[in-house]
């Protein structure tokens, strides 16, 4: 899945999972569908248990024969399609924090050191989609690494084992990569034993506050850090050519021509900042529906996420990675295409008393897709965070 990205229905402006390799038909199965039973355990391990221990083993991604027959129907809020992914993987990469990552290769590096010797760095990326967040980060990171891709979309995660196999570390070393097809809703300490560095990537706005409770418990009891990338802030702007700001300023009679067609065109520029705004805050209203874990918290998921772990004493770090979409450059303009009609739809499913305003709002502004047309901006942040200072401390001889 991925902010992990877009459902398919309404279309998808966001969210869960990393671009695939390459494009495959949507995805059917739900953000919550149950296919390995939930992990369960005590969020007390010790930090030389966090160190030494493996890591659950994986599931296979070749799932039985008629185990989809045993799972509830798919829910169109929380299914995500392959393409939506490929089409949003340049946009993230360009966007990402590159200084978080930098701090999170040297968290490695010293976890590294105090780690026993020969113990690989173990990495676990939360709802995977077909695999573009390690795809980026691995050879960014320090090695030898060990990563373990958990969704629960069978599907994605074939793409994703497929789209990582060849994955290096920063020395240019193979990864070892491992998947498992495991509802998040389960997500606890077990399911993060021993690992070193939890990655995410759009996913947080797709989840609820007690499951923000839930990771961040499971990373202190393990010690983990976190570099989660990549979730909405429920801010976007349309900007022309010619500006640094928000296109927010509003014709007023000085701006009149004598030209009717003219005077047209001003006014339907007047009203997009204002239909921009309402659009924007029913889409937001809409994004903290059910996704499948909960009821979202849509744009408040990361400063909620490094509220809880500062409370737990973790250190955190935000940065903001915004896409910036230069509407005259056809791929980056058929991303903003794809998102203008997910915001139309969502919008109009949250305000279909509004559906009129809003279609004319859709039809203004996929025209301006296009040479002249400005930047599309979306907001994003990145996290970072590293556990107390414990968790660094080297575990006794033998752990």
């Amino acid at each position: 899945m991925s902010s992990r990205d877009a459902p398919r229905a309404p279309a998808p402006p966001h969210h869960s999972g990393s671009a695939p390799a390459t494009e495959a038909g949507p995805s059917s199965v739900p953000l919550a569908a149950t296919v390995s039973a939930p992990l369960s355990a005590p969020l007390s391990a010790p930090l030389s248990a966090s160190l030494s221990a493996p890591l659950p083993p994986p599931l296979a991604t070749d799932l039985p024969a008629g185990l989809a027959t045993h799972l509830p129907p798919p829910r169109p809020e929380a299914c995500f399609d392959a393409g939506w992914l490929a089409l949003r993987r340049a946009a993230d990469s360009a966007a990402r924090a590159r200084e978080l990552e930098r701090c999170a290769a040297d968290w490695l590096r010293q976890r590294r050191m105090d780690a026993p010797q020969g113990r690989p760095l173990r990495l676990v990326d939360l709802g995977c989609g077909s695999g573009a967040n390690p795809c980026h980060l691995a050879t960014r990171l320090p090695g030898p690494q060990q990563w373990t891709l958990i969704d629960h979309d069978p599907g994605l995660l074939a793409h994703a084992h497929a789209a990582c196999a060849g994955l290096r570390d920063a020395a240019g070393e193979p990864a070892r990569v491992a998947t498992r097809c495991q509802d998040l809703a389960g997500l606890d300490a077990h399911a993060l034993a021993g690992t070193d560095l939890v990655c995410a990537s759009a996913l947080l706005d797709l989840v609820d506050a007690a499951w923000l409770d839930r990771l961040a418990d499971a990373c202190a009891a393990t010690g983990s850090a976190l570099l989660v990338t990549l979730s909405v802030d429920g801010h976007w702007y349309f900007r022309p050519d010619t500006a640094d700001g928000p296109t927010d300023a509003v014709p007023g009679p000085a701006d009149r021509s004598v030209d009717p067609a003219a005077d047209a065109a001003t006014e339907a520029a007047a009203a997009a900042p204002a239909d921009d705004s309402f659009v924007r805050a029913a889409f937001n209203t809409h994004q903290r529906r059910d996704k499948g874990l909960g009821a979202a918290l849509g744009p408040d998921a990361a400063p909620a996420l490094a509220t809880r772990l500062r409370a737990r004493g973790f250190a955190v770090q935000l940065a903001p990675s915004p896409w910036r979409l230069a509407l005259a450059d056809p791929a980056q303009a058929d991303l903003a295409r794809a998102l203008i009609d997910g915001w139309r739809d969502a919008a109009s499913a949250q305000r279909p008393d509004a559906s009129a305003r809003i279609a004319a709002w859709h039809a203004r502004r996929i025209a301006a897709c296009g040479p002249g047309g400005g930047t599309l901006e979306v907001g994003h942040v990145d996290l970072f965070a590293t556990p107390p200072a414990r968790h660094l401390t080297r575990p006794p001889t033998g752990a």
